[in-house]
């Protein structure tokens, strides 16, 4: 299990965070009974999408009303370790998890009920692990990732341009659109599907809704493509997972092919040789941000991935021109990461760095939501006033840089 943001999002600039991915095999069951309401396609899940790029919602575990992710890259369901602790759920120890820089401790604890849409699941389990506020890019946490343990066995119908979906028996075909392959790898337990890059099909790719980035690739996959994406400009960016932030390539790809749907310029992360996909043995990920131009139907019980119109919804490639990848902490924007070949690099700037106002606007706990959050991706050629926190200003030219 694992999950990570997009980082260039009109509000933070953040990058990803990771929960566990991989679970050890389980001892005795996790699943539950779970039966879908005969009313299932009228029960719309109404959800926002966080600062992280993923779909946060309400449900139900054991009566409580609770928060969550929808998460296909995860493959058992994930409890806050916070929100057990607080209810005095018995935690038994199970393990360690894969994630992106490392590995974590897991742990187990029995459910009652678990409620989502139209959908009841009585008895089984869920896995533990911390769930800080940073996996979604907000202040404060959530208390569930919903992984495939609960949605695998049905259809999944995301509407993201009405921020709604729902679970349906599988083999429906709500709306018309375009197909790709998907099933659940047998192995790691999360959707997978694959894509074509130049002449490469790249395979098995995770589907994977907890990410807030469009297409990650392992260096694997990368070099697969050859002459596909020899000439594409690259820069850096980070992630930060639960075991660490790792430092990945980042591009912007001309056309990628996922089944019958082409998609143009397209950001694609590169992990390092040997990083998370690589670890894993799969070619790499696709994730909401690539997700969210398309309505999208989930049904690996079918065999299938659907595509659907989602221009409504589809939001434009955005390019950092600042090279700035940016934290919210209160009053002050924290610099995460400054990409490589950026301006912010040639001006200086570096990680740890703390900007307190921007154009003279001082930083509050309202910048995320507020027109001023996307200086960092405006047009090239603009001149940001940047006034650090020890009070020194900087101006940063923006340019296109990759």
């Amino acid at each position: 299990m694992r999950r990570s943001f997009a980082p260039f999002l009109p509000l933070l600039l953040v990058v990803t965070a990771a929960t566990p991915r991989a679970l050890p095999e389980p001892r005795g069951t996790w699943s539950g009974t779970s039966t879908l309401a005969s009313d299932s396609e009228a029960r719309w899940v109404a959800f926002d999408l966080t600062p992280g790029n993923q779909i946060r919602f309400r449900m139900q575990l054991d009566g409580r009303e609770i928060t969550a992710v929808l998460d296909t890259g995860v493959s058992y369901s994930v409890l806050a370790r916070h929100y057990a602790q607080t209810h005095r759920l018995a935690i038994r120890a199970e393990g360690q998890a894969t994630v992106i820089g490392g590995s974590v401790d897991v742990g187990r604890v029995d459910t009652a009920t678990v409620t989502l849409g139209g959908l009841t699941r009585r008895g089984g389990s869920l896995a533990v692990a911390d769930l800080p506020a940073a996996a979604t890019g907000s202040a404060t946490a959530v208390d569930l990732l919903v992984g495939r343990d609960l949605t695998a066995a049905y259809a999944l119908d995301i509407d993201y341009a009405a921020r709604r979906f729902r679970l349906l028996r599988s083999g429906r075909l709500p709306f018309a659109g375009v197909r790709a392959p998907l099933t659940i790898a047998p192995d790691r337990l999360v959707y997978v599907s694959e894509v074509t890059l130049g002449r490469t099909r790249l395979r098995p790719m995770v589907v994977d809704t907890g990410d807030g980035s469009s297409i990650t690739l392992g260096a694997t996959g990368w070099a697969a493509a050859g002459a596909a994406v020899r000439a594409v400009p690259t820069t850096t960016t980070v992630s930060f997972g639960l075991a660490g932030a790792v430092v990945s390539e980042l591009a912007i790809v001309p056309r990628l092919l996922v089944g019958g749907a082409t998609a143009r310029e397209v950001e694609v992360r590169v992990e390092p040789a040997g990083g998370f996909s690589d670890t894993i043995g799969v070619a790499g990920r696709i994730g909401s941000g690539f997700l969210q131009r398309y309505r999208v139907l989930l049904d690996p019980g079918a065999g299938h991935m659907l595509l659907g119109s989602g221009a409504a919804a589809a939001p434009a490639t955005v390019r950092s021109t600042s090279g700035l990848l940016l934290g919210l902490a209160a009053d002050r924007l924290k610099v995460l990461h400054v990409m490589r070949g950026s301006p912010a690099a040639a001006t200086g700037w570096r990680a740890g760095d703390t900007i307190c106002a921007v154009d003279g606007v001082a930083i509050t706990p309202a910048y995320a939501a507020a027109p001023l959050a996307g200086w960092a991706t405006a047009a090239p050629g603009r001149a940001v006033r940047l006034t650090a926190c020890d009070g020194a200003e900087r101006v940063l030219t923006l340019r296109r840089f990759y």
